[in-house]
């Protein structure tokens, strides 16, 4: 495509919101400057605007296509000095190209801007539109020499008669360059926007007309192209590299692999159309290849090293004669010669070397003479390329459900289906008796998914919102249907093409309202018409798995996704000690284990390895971090598809991101324990590594004091049940499309990774969450046990200091605070040496799973709609499960507030207890500073201020304290 195609991007400056005034007359003259690939243009100048609209288009040429993602698109606010006494600084945002999209997928998207120095005053948005688009390449030299020689003379006119033209308008409205700029630079941006200079403190960058783009020869294009290519993002190589398990193998040990590319023969005696295959034998190993009528295989075996019983390798080649499909028994195979290898003189193969060429080995045989066979054999890794495709021993050859892929989750997005009324239905009238105020309802469906509006009279509205979820590819239709609430009967329905529904990022874009004719049927090609509001709403985050174990908060559309701030290697190396779980050949049991890892849309599946109870994998996988409070999910199965059974759960990890420290290797074994009807089982243990890589600690920190999710689940937020009943239709879409993958993803492993069932009831995590409460109240408890023991004298030289320090605190009252966060700072520096240092996990203790009864564990496991009593029982069980789910939901969430409390001072997150830790420091010394008195009547005027003054998102403390982590997902 890069070659075939230019691509230009498309900068749309459409509007600004609530600018700070800067002319000192309480306005702004704003103009914006677009920079991009050492590319500048300028927009027009707003007089006396803090709401200015321009709705002007700048182009930019991208020189490399493939390292558009790694360029930084810049545009910055500035006040226009000709207006006012001051040029000043309004703002400014820094987009990725990862956030680019092609043209028909932009969609106005709202930047808060930012400031360019900690003492710059900025507020306000900016509202634009980026999108690219690829143009056809430019004809061959050749045929530019014919056009040049052909429109030659009218290009020399041209210009001349344009001059003329423009000469009087020169006259009539002189453009002086402005008296402080010598710079020839200058001169070029002042001739880009008309009578508007560039401010001074960008005359250092390049500028490019926006009419005349910066001429470059030919070579210099190619050089730059070239260049352009090869700069990519270090993070995006890493983590791309890490996909196809191709770099950075540091965190699992090497397995040495015996690897015997078979490539093709040539046969001297035997007639072309001859069926051939090749046989290799180490051993009492024995494989062979496909039967090739041209004798071309080129297949990749690769055999576990340490598993091998022999020093020699035998490929030999067989020919099969008189093979008939109506008596396959007549097969004669017999052999055309054999070549032998010395494994002690086999070459070994480290990449990043090239791969080792084939060769030409002659086939040694008694009776056959002039064959031969092309060979590669050498010992690699591991991470050798040919590794994934190859054949290999350890996970049953080349079974698709036994080998390692990598599945990525459909990208999901909320519809918003606004019904707001209908008019001149077409009701059917069939008896007298019929009521005079007919009542409708709008029922709504988008694949398997149905909502339907309350019900109103005829000719009333409705303004009810109904949200669905949907998943790319989209589905075909949404069908709209008003049906009659007397009979039930359809009125009429409407199907609205989901491909063609307005996209829209944020609560500040308008969707339009259409009308649709509805349609009923054969006979009635008319029932009336409704007004709805349908729109795809990208700047939500669609939650597919529960909120305490999220491993993704980005909005759903691109626009508004930031860089990353590091990567995440994990290693899965192996397991050791692990039961067996199906029978083999009578009683003997075994497992056939493979491991599954989610974190955001990627999910990572490893090898099978068949019928080891201490497999070894040794894989390595990379993720891109784009928030450090994100949890990332590992689960260890037995392979039970590739016989046509169910894959049954081993076990389950869970580490949450901020626990780790950066650029840290954590090598840790965890227990594997199940939970069925039978009771709990420890199944073994897995052994991972994992580091969590970040270049910037300026981001890291700055993601504490963003909100979780992004801004439109706070402007314009789903209500609880609502988005729980979202959220599992989204568990089942991205069930149902993994399971189409091939190999597929099962359904039980899916909603195994999901913990599809968190909202079902259980006695046992409902005492898990009680004790979880008491557990945070006996520190409150422990505190009025210690006022009442110095109350009631029980130690007398306590109870006498504390005489002495409250004397002390009511005459130097200006000391409490200071000395409290002093104290706190210390103990907190004293816990850094007792901090955890192995990441946390799932516990089986905390998760009440060693207590549980049986009767319990049968509840727990129960059918949600039971079918052990009458009806009567049943519907009174039903119901105090749902009631009994909302309680152990409530004391979920009561535990989590009081665990963000306890880990913020027992380093369980060391970045938010080190920023706790510096505030701490900070605010001993501002109370020491400022007196208490001002501090007070400053917060107080802080709280009860204007709601002009607010915001609507969270402020920092309450997204600092959201984003502790929690033990809730260490509960099973």
């Amino acid at each position: 495509m890069a070659e075939n195609c230019t691509r230009k991007l498309i900068v749309e400056i459409c509007n600004a919101n609530n600018l700070m005034p800067k002319d000192g007359q309480g306005t702004a003259s704003a103009y914006a400057i677009v920079d991009f690939a050492g590319q500048r243009r300028r927009t027009k100048t707003k007089f006396r605007d803090l709401n200015p609209v321009w709705d002007e288009n700048l182009e930019f040429l991208v020189h490399g296509i493939g390292s558009m993602a790694s360029e930084i698109l810049e545009i910055n606010l500035y006040n226009d000095k000709k207006i006012g006494k001051r040029s000043n600084f309004l703002g400014k945002i820094k987009l990725a190209g990862t956030v680019f999209v092609s043209a028909g997928a932009e969609s106005l998207v709202y930047y808060s801007l930012e400031k360019r120095s900690v003492f710059s005053q900025v507020k306000g948005e900016i509202g634009v539109k980026i999108f690219y688009v690829d143009e056809e390449a430019a004809p061959t030299s050749a045929e530019q020499k014919e056009e040049t020689a052909e429109e030659k003379p009218p290009e020399e006119e041209k210009p001349a008669e344009e001059n003329k033209e423009e000469a009087p308008k020169e006259e009539e409205k002189p453009n002086p360059p402005p008296p402080e700029s010598s710079n020839p630079q200058d001169a070029v941006a002042a001739s880009t926007s008309e009578t508007n200079p560039a401010p001074e403190e960008e005359n250092n960058q390049p500028l490019a007309n926006k009419e005349e783009p910066p001429t470059e020869t030919a070579k210099d294009k190619a050089e730059t192209g070239k260049s352009t290519e090869l700069i990519i993002n270090n993070l995006e190589l890493r983590s791309l590299s890490g996909d196809h398990n191709r770099m950075g193998y540091d965190l699992v040990d090497p397995m040495p692999f015996l690897y015997v590319r078979v490539v093709k023969a040539k046969v001297a005696n035997k007639e072309p159309a001859c069926p051939l295959h090749a046989k290799i034998v180490i051993g009492t190993h024995s494989i062979k290849t496909k039967t090739q009528i041209n004798r071309d295989w080129d297949q990749v075996f690769a055999f576990d090293k340490e598993g091998l019983n022999s020093s020699s390798l035998e490929v030999s080649v067989w020919t099969e004669e008189g093979k008939n499909e109506e008596a396959p028994s007549s097969l004669v195979e017999s052999c055309l010669g054999t070549v032998s290898f010395d494994l002690q003189e086999v070459p070994k193969r480290v990449p990043p070397d090239s791969p080792l060429a084939p060769q030409w080995y002659s086939l040694e045989s008694e009776s056959e003479t002039g064959n031969d066979v092309m060979v590669a054999v050498w010992v690699g890794t591991q991470a050798d390329e040919a590794f994934q495709e190859a054949w290999q021993s350890d996970s049953g050859g080349l079974i698709p459900e036994t080998r390692a892929k990598v599945y990525l989750s459909p990208k999901l997005w909320y519809l918003r289906l606004t019904v707001i009324q209908t008019q001149d239905l077409q009701l059917d009238l069939v008896s007298e008796a019929k009521v005079r105020s007919p009542e409708i309802y709008v029922k709504a469906l988008l694949g398997a998914q149905l909502f339907k509006t309350s019900r109103t009279e005829v000719g009333s509205a409705w303004n009810e919102d109904l949200v669905f979820v949907a998943a790319e590819p989209f589905e075909p239709f949404l069908v709209v249907k008003v049906e009659d609430a007397s009979n039930r009967q359809s009125v009429g329905d409407v199907k609205i093409h989901v491909s063609s529904i307005d996209r829209r990022t944020d609560d500040k874009t308008e969707v339009k309202s259409r009308w649709f004719n509805l349609i009923g049927g054969e006979n009635k090609p008319y029932a009336g018409r409704i007004h709805v509001r349908v729109c795809l709403e990208g700047g939500y985050h669609v939650l597919d798995e529960a909120a305490h174990v999220t491993s993704d908060v980005r909005a759903t559309a691109k626009q508004l996704t930031k860089p990353p701030i590091g990567l995440l290697d994990v290693g899965i190396r192996g397991a050791n000690n692990m039961l067996p779980v199906k029978t083999k050949d009578g009683p003997c049991g075994t497992t056939d284990a493979y491991v599954v890892a989610k974190y955001g849309p990627k999910w990572i599946r490893t090898r099978t390895i068949l019928d080891l109870f201490n497999p070894r994998w040794n894989e390595q996988y990379t993720w891109d971090v784009y928030d450090p409070c994100t949890v990332l999910t590992i689960g260890v199965f037995d392979n039970g598809r590739y016989k046509g059974d169910k894959d049954v759960s081993i076990g389950k990890v869970r580490i949450r991101l901020s626990t780790l420290d950066t650029n840290k290797v954590y090598r840790n074994s965890y227990t594997l324990t199940v939970l069925s009807p039978d009771g709990v089982k420890k199944m073994g243990e897995i052994e991972i590594a994992i580091r969590f890589c970040c270049s910037s600690w300026l981001s890291l920190i700055q993601a504490y004091r963003s909100p979780m999710l992004p801004r439109m689940h706070h402007v314009s937020p789903l209500g609880p049940a609502q988005q729980d009943i979202l959220r599992y239709t989204a568990m089942h879409i991205v069930t149902a499309r993994l399971a189409r993958s091939e190999p597929a993803l099962g359904q039980e492993v899916v909603q195994f990774m999901l913990d599809s069932d968190t909202h079902v009831w259980s006695m046992r995590r409902s005492k898990a969450n009680w004790f979880r409460v008491v557990g945070c109240l006996s520190r409150v408890a422990s505190l009025v046990r210690w006022l009442d023991e110095i109350r009631t004298w029980v130690h007398p030289p306590t109870t006498v200091l504390v005489h002495g320090l409250l004397v002390a605190a009511v005459i130097c009252s200006h000391l409490v605070l200071p000395t409290t966060f002093m104290y706190a700072f210390l103990i907190l520096a004293l816990r850094l040496r007792y901090c955890r240092r192995i990441p946390y996990n799932v516990e089986s203790r905390l998760s009440y799973v060693d207590v549980v009864s049986p009767d319990e564990l049968d509840e727990e496991f129960d059918e949600f709609l039971t079918n052990k009593s009458s009806d009567t029982i049943r519907i009174r069980y039903d119901r105090l499960r749902v009631l009994a789910s909302r309680i152990q939901t409530l004391l979920g969430d009561v535990a989590v507030q009081g665990e963000r409390l306890e880990a913020l001072f027992s380093w369980k997150d060391p970045r938010a207890t080190g920023i706790f830790l510096v505030f701490c420091l900070f605010v001993s010394l501002l109370f020491y500073l400022v007196p208490l008195k001002v501090l007070v009547l400053g917060a107080g005027f802080y709280y009860i201020r204007h709601p002009r003054f607010r915001d609507d998102m969270p402020s920092l403390p309450i997204n600092f304290f959201r984003r502790l982590p929690s033990l809730s997902d260490q509960i099973m």
